[in-house]
C-alpha cells in the first residue's frame, strides 16, 4: 500500500492504517538473535529440583559446609606466618565425593607460577631504578604455601596433589552424601609486602619508625566449592577472578607480639585478656555509643606501643558463625575506636583500626561511614546478620571479607585531606563494607561471575552515597557515567556474562556496567517500588546460600512481573549499545476537505469492516518549523463537521470536560543503536511549560529500528528532547533534539 503523509482519525473510534506498524526487518520464526524481545530460554540454563524457574532455591537445593579449628602465628619480625587447621567437612549432597579439592591462593605469587607465565610482558625503555633492580637484578622471593604434612582424623597422612593454586585430597573411600571427614593440614609463607609485590593483603612498611601493618588473608588452605551447577569449583586462581567458599563456623586463635592490637572476622572471645581493664570500659561505652564512635585504644596508647617491639607473645580468640572466610588485620601502630548501631532490634559493632597516620581523617570519618553502610544496605536487603563490621585503614588496598575490609585513603604528612581523597575514602569505605552483604552473605561465584558481587555491590553504593550525599560524586551507577565505555572500540569490550578472568575492561564490565544497568532498571524500566521489592526478595531468597546469574534474572521478573529478558539479554549478554534519536517531525492541521492522497484511504472500524465516513481530516503541513501564529493550526469549533458531531454527541456538561486540541505533530523517533530503551521525551511548549512522556521498551518490539507518536496538544510545541536528565546511557545525545541544536553535548 502506498504510504500516506497524512493521518486520519474517525470521530469516537480508533481508527489504523490497513499494515501499519510493518516491521523494517520482518522476524524469522525461531530466531532468537532478529528479534530482541526473546525469552532468554537459549542462554539460561534449565530449571530443576535444585533451581525453579521462578529464581529461588528448589526442594532438592543443598550446600557444603566447612567448619574451621585455625592456630595461626605471626612472625613479625621475619613476616612469616605458621598455621594448623582442623577442617571437618559436611557432604550434604547427593553425590558420593572421591575427593576433595582446597584452595591454595598465596601459590599465585610463586615465581615459578603459571600466573606469571600467563600474562604478557613488554619491554619499557625507561624504568624506576627500584622496579629494574627488583625485576632484573634481585632473586625472586620465596612466596607460595609450604605444606608440611595433611592427616586424617586418626593422625594418618593423606595422599593429595597440588596442582598451583589447588589441591586435591585423595580420599581412601568415598565421602557418601550425609557424611563428614575431618582432616589436619600444616603449613607456613612469608607473608608479602603488598605496596611493592601487589597482592590483595600482606603488609605495609612504615620506613621512619619500622613497624608493619599487616592486612592477612587467603592465609589458610580453603574448602573449595561443590555445587550443583558445576560440581567442584576448581578453577585455578589467576588474580582477577576473586573467591567460590563454602559457609562454616570457624573459631581461630592468632598469636602475635604481645604489643599488636587486633581485630578480625568473628567476635573477639577474650577481650579481658588481650585489653587494659580500661580498654574494656571504653568497649563498653562505645557498645552504648549510637551518635559518634568512641575511642577504645587511643592514638597516645599507639603511638607509645609503635615504638616497643616487644619481644613477648599474646594469642587473640576469635569465634564466628555462618561465614564463607576469615580475614585479619594487626599492627601495634593501631588505634581502634568503635560505636554501636541498631538493626532489626539488634546491635551492630561499627568499628576501625587505623595508624595515625590516617588521623584525623579517619577518626572523624570512618566508623560513622561503616555506621551509615550497615544502615543503607540493611534497609534494601537485610537486616544485618553478623555482631560487627570493621573498617582498617591500608593504604592502596580495598579488599573485603567477611565482617572485615582493608580500605585506602589517607591525608598528606600536615593531617590535610583533600576533597578527592577523602570522597575516595568514603566510597571505598562503602563499598567493601558492602561487600559482607554480596558477596560474603549473598554468596555468589566470584571465581566465574565478578559482576554479581561487584556489580550489584557498586549499585548499592551508589544508593548509599546518595543517601549520605545526594551531591556525592558517585563513580558508578548514574548512566551517563558509562557512555564513554559503552562508546567504545567493540574490540575492546565483552559482555558482562563473560567469565572473571576474561574481562579487558575490568572495573567497566564488572563494575561500572551492572551497576548502571541495575540503577536504570530502578529509575527507568521498572519503577523504585518494583525494583525495590525483587531485588530484596533476591537477596533474602539467597541469603547464606549460593545464587547464580540466572536465579538473580528469573527473581527479578518472577517478584516483579515486568518482563526484563529484552533487557538481560542486551545488557548483559552482548555489547550493544544505547543510542536513540528523534528522526522526522511532522506538523498536521485539521480539515474537513480530504487531499487527493486520502480520497481513496481505507479506514478499519473496530476489529471487522470498513467504514466510510464521516471523517476529521488532519493534513500535513509543510515542513517549516512549527510556531504559535500558523494559520493552519486551527481550533476544533473551527471545523463544521466535527462541531456538528460534537454538539450532537455530547451534553453540554460532556462538552465543557472536552480537550481542545489545536496542534497536532507526529514524531518519529528512530534506534540507531542495538540496545532496546524506554524512551524518556521531554517536550517544551512556546510558553515555557513542559510535559515529560515515557513510552516502555515494548514499543520497540514489532519494528526494531523507528516508533512513531502523536502529540494532540492545546499549544504549539517548541522544542522536543530525548532523556534530558541522561538516564538511559545513550551515547550520542546529537540527535536527541528537534529541532536539531548545533550545542556541544554534554558528554564533550
Amino acid at each position: 500500500m502506498k504510504k500516506l503523509s497524512l493521518l486520519l482519525l474517525f470521530p469516537a473510534m480508533l481508527v489504523a492504517q490497513e499494515k501499519a506498524n510493518t516491521p523494517t526487518v520482518p522476524r524469522q520464526q525461531g530466531k532468537y538473535d532478529t528479534n530482541k524481545f526473546s525469552q532468554m530460554y537459549d542462554l539460561l540454563a534449565t530449571p530443576n529440583m535444585f533451581r525453579t524457574a521462578s529464581g529461588a532455591p528448589g526442594p532438592a537445593y543443598y550446600q557444603q559446609q566447612a567448619d574451621y579449628k585455625i592456630d595461626i602465628e605471626l612472625d613479625d619480625k621475619n613476616s612469616k606466618i605458621t598455621g594448623s587447621e582442623v577442617i571437618t567437612y559436611s557432604n550434604n549432597s547427593p553425590d558420593s565425593l572421591e575427593y576433595l579439592w582446597i584452595q591454595l591462593d598465596q601459590n599465585q605469587a610463586r615465581a615459578n607460577g603459571q600466573t606469571s607465565l600467563a600474562e604478557g610482558e613488554k619491554l619499557n625503555q625507561v624504568l624506576p631504578l627500584e622496579g629494574f633492580a627488583n625485576k632484573y637484578l634481585k632473586k625472586d622471593l620465596e612466596r607460595g604455601f609450604n605444606i608440611e604434612q595433611v592427616k586424617d582424623a586418626k593422625g594418618n597422612p593423606m595422599s593429595y596433589t597440588i596442582n598451583e593454586t589447588m589441591m586435591r585430597i585423595n580420599l581412601a573411600s568415598p565421602l557418601k552424601p550425609g557424611e563428614k571427614i575431618s582432616l589436619a593440614i600444616k603449613w607456613w609463607y612469608n607473608v608479602n609486602n603488598y605496596r611493592k609485590e601487589g597482592g590483595r593483603s600482606g603488609y605495609e612498611l612504615f620506613e621512619k619508625d619500622g613497624n608493619k601493618l599487616y592486612v592477612i588473608a587467603q592465609f589458610y588452605p580453603r574448602m573449595a566449592v561443590y555445587n550443583d551447577v558445576e560440581g567442584w569449583q576448581n578453577m585455578q586462581f589467576w588474580g582477577s577472578g576473586e573467591f567460590a567458599l563454602p559457609f562454616g563456623n570457624f573459631d581461630v586463635n592468632i598469636t602475635v607480639p604481645a604489643d599488636h592490637v587486633i581485630d578480625a572476622t568473628g567476635e573477639l572471645m577474650n577481650r579481658s585478656e588481650v585489653f587494659t581493664a580500661e580498654q574494656v570500659k571504653r568497649y563498653e561505652q562505645a557498645q552504648k555509643s549510637f551518635d559518634k564512635p568512641v575511642v577504645i585504644v587511643t592514638q597516645a596508647e599507639a603511638e607509645a606501643a609503635e615504638k616497643g617491639f616487644s619481644e613477648k607473645k599474646k594469642t587473640w580468640k576469635f569465634s564466628a558463625k555462618n561465614v564463607r572466610d576469615f580475614g585479619i588485620a594487626s599492627s601495634r601502630k593501631f588505634i581502634y575506636d568503635a560505636m554501636a548501631v541498631k538493626l532489626g532490634g539488634k546491635i551492630v559493632m561499627a568499628e576501625s583500626v587505623y595508624p595515625k597516620e590516617a588521623n584525623p581523617l579517619w577518626g572523624e570519618t570512618s566508623t560513622m561511614t561503616v555506621a551509615h553502610t550497615l544502615k543503607s544496605y540493611s534497609s534494601h536487603t537485610f537486616d544485618y546478620p553478623y555482631p560487627k563490621a570493621v573498617s582498617v585503614s591500608a593504604e592502596d588496598q580495598g579488599m573485603e571479607y567477611p565482617m572485615i575490609c582493608w580500605n585506602f585513603g589517607r591525608p598528606d604528612e600536615n593531617g590535610v585531606t583533600s576533597k578527592e581523597v577523602k570522597n575516595g575514602m568514603i566510597g571505598v569505605v562503602i563499598h567493601e563494607v558492602g561487600h559482607t552483604f554480596f558477596p560474603m552473605i549473598v554468596n555468589s561465584d566470584e571465581r566465574q561471575w565478578t559482576w554479581m558481587d561487584e556489580g550489584l555491590n557498586s549499585f548499592l553504593e551508589y544508593l548509599a552515597e546518595q543517601e549520605l550525599d545526594p551531591n556525592f560524586p558517585s563513580r558508578r551507577g548514574p548512566a551517563k557515567n558509562i557512555v564513554p565505555y559503552m562508546s567504545g572500540d567493540q574490540k575492546f569490550l565483552e559482555p558482562i556474562m563473560s567469565n572473571s578472568e576474561t574481562i579487558a575492561q575490568f572495573g567497566n564490565n564488572a563494575y561500572g556496567k551492572p551497576a548502571t544497568g541495575l540503577n536504570i532498571l530502578r529509575e527507568v524500566v521498572m519503577g523504585r517500588e518494583l525494583f525495590d521489592y525483587a531485588f530484596r526478595t533476591y537477596a533474602n531468597r539467597w541469603k547464606f546460600k549460593h545464587p547464580t546469574p540466572e536465579d538473580f534474572f528469573r527473581t527479578m521478573e518472577d517478584a516483579s512481573a515486568v518482563d526484563l529478558d529484552w533487557f538481560f539479554r542486551g545488557w548483559f549478554y552482548s555489547t550493544d549499545f544505547v543510542d536513540i534519536g528523534i528522526k522526522d517531525v511532522k506538523q498536521y492541521y485539521v480539515s474537513e476537505t480530504p487531499t487527493a492522497d486520502l480520497k481513496d484511504v481505507k479506514v478499519r472500524k473496530g476489529r471487522f469492516g470498513l467504514d466510510k465516513g464521516p471523517f476529521v481530516y488532519l493534513v500535513s503541513g509543510d515542513n517549516a518549523e512549527v510556531n504559535a501564529s500558523s494559520k493552519k493550526a486551527l481550533k476544533v469549533d473551527d471545523v463544521k463537521l466535527l462541531s456538528d458531531y460534537v454538539n450532537q454527541s455530547f451534553t453540554a456538561e460532556e462538552k465543557a470536560g472536552l480537550k481542545s486540541p489545536k496542534y497536532f505533530y507526529e514524531v518519529e523517533f528512530n534506534k540507531p543503536g542495538g540496545m532496546i530503551m524506554p524512551i524518556l521525551v521531554e517536550i517544551t511548549y512556546e510558553d515555557g511549560s513542559k510535559d515529560n512522556y515515557q513510552y516502555p521498551a515494548q514499543i520497540w518490539r514489532k519494528n526494531n529500528d523507528t516508533a512513531k507518536k502523536v502529540y494532540a496538544t492545546s499549544k504549539a510545541i517548541k522544542s522536543i528532547q530525548i532523556d534530558p536528565k541522561l538516564m538511559t546511557a545513550d551515547i550520542d545525545v546529537t540527535n536527541n533534539a528537534w529541532p536539531k541544536t548545533e550545542e556541544k553535548s554534554k558528554f564533550d
